[in-house]
C-alpha cells in the first residue's frame, strides 16, 4: 500500500504522490522528483519516470514542471518543454498526454479540472503565491482555454498544517495589511510574537472566493508525515537539503 492520494471527484489521471516507490537514498530516500535538490540527477530522472508511470501508465509520458518562484505567473502547457522550465508557479493545459507536475515540500499543491471542457491546471501555492493570487490566475487561465468556472473542481494536496507552521509577528502583520479578516487563519503561538498559520485553510478560502464547482482536501500534514518531504522538518533536523514530492494531473488521450 502506498501513501499516494487521489481526488475521488476527478476524471483525469492524477495523483498527489508521496515518497513511496522511488529510488533515491539518504535524506532524499524515495520518490524525490525535484531537480532543484542536490540529489543524484540520474535518480531524479528515474523517479520522474516512475511518477509518469504511476500517473499515466507509461514511464515515457512527459512530466512538465516549472521553475517555481512563489509568484502568480501561469504557463500554458501545449507541448513538452523538457528541461526548459518556465519561471511560473502554475500551469494549464487542454492537450492530452502531458503531465502537469507541481513540486512541494510543505507548500500547497493544488490540482484543477474541468472534465467537461477538457481543461486542467496545477498550481504551487506557498503563502506568497496564495496571497499574490496564483489560484485566481490559474482559474482565469483555464477559463481562457474554454473552462467554465462552475465546472472547475480543485483538489488540495499534502501541505504543512497549522500546528506545525509557526510564524513571527512580521508574517502576521503582512497578512493583516492585505485584509484584517485574514486573522482568522492564525492561531495562538508560544508567545505574543509568534502565531500558528493555517496554509491549507487559507488556500481553501482563496479557492472558495473564486466560486468554483467544488474543492477537495487531502488533509495530510507534510511535517508530521514520514511519507512526505518537508522543508521545515529538514530545517529543524539541521539536514543539508530535502527532496520534493510531485503532485500531477494529465488529460487522457
Amino acid at each position: 500500500m502506498t501513501n499516494h492520494k487521489t481526488c475521488p471527484h476527478f476524471q483525469s489521471s492524477h495523483a498527489f504522490l508521496s515518497r513511496d516507490d522511488g529510488v533515491s537514498g539518504g535524506i532524499y530516500a524515495g520518490l524525490n522528483c525535484g531537480p532543484g535538490s542536490n540529489d543524484k540527477p540520474e535518480h531524479i530522472a528515474m523517479n520522474r519516470r516512475i511518477a509518469a508511470r504511476i500517473i499515466s501508465g507509461d514511464s515515457n509520458t512527459p512530466v512538465l514542471s516549472c521553475y517555481q518562484v512563489h509568484g502568480n505567473t501561469v504557463a500554458r502547457a501545449m507541448s513538452d518543454w523538457g528541461d526548459e522550465r518556465p519561471k511560473a508557479d502554475a500551469m494549464v493545459s487542454c492537450t492530452p498526454g502531458l503531465i502537469l507536475g507541481i513540486l512541494t515540500a510543505d507548500c500547497c499543491p493544488v490540482l484543477f479540472e474541468d472534465a467537461k471542457a477538457g481543461v486542467i491546471g496545477a498550481a504551487h501555492a506557498g503563502w506568497q503565491g496564495a496571497i499574490r493570487g496564483v489560484l485566481a490566475e490559474t482559474i482565469k487561465s483555464m477559463e481562457a482555454m474554454g473552462a467554465t468556472r462552475g465546472n472547475i473542481r480543485a483538489a488540495i494536496g499534502p501541505t504543512i498544517a497549522r500546528e506545525s507552521y509557526e510564524v513571527g509577528a512580521e508574517f502576521y502583520a503582512r497578512f493583516l495589511s492585505e485584509d484584517r479578516n485574514f486573522s482568522a487563519f492564525f492561531g495562538e503561538g508560544r508567545d505574543t510574537d509568534h502565531f500558528q498559520f493555517d496554509l491549507p485553510k487559507f488556500v481553501q478560502h482563496r479557492l472558495e472566493s473564486e466560486e468554483i464547482g467544488g474543492i477537495w482536501n487531502a488533509a495530510t500534514n507534510t511535517y508530521t508525515s514520514d511519507a512526505h518531504f518537508s522543508y521545515r522538518r529538514t530545517t529543524h533536523r539541521q539536514e543539508p537539503d530535502y527532496g520534493r514530492q510531485l503532485s500531477a494531473i494529465m488529460l487522457r488521450g
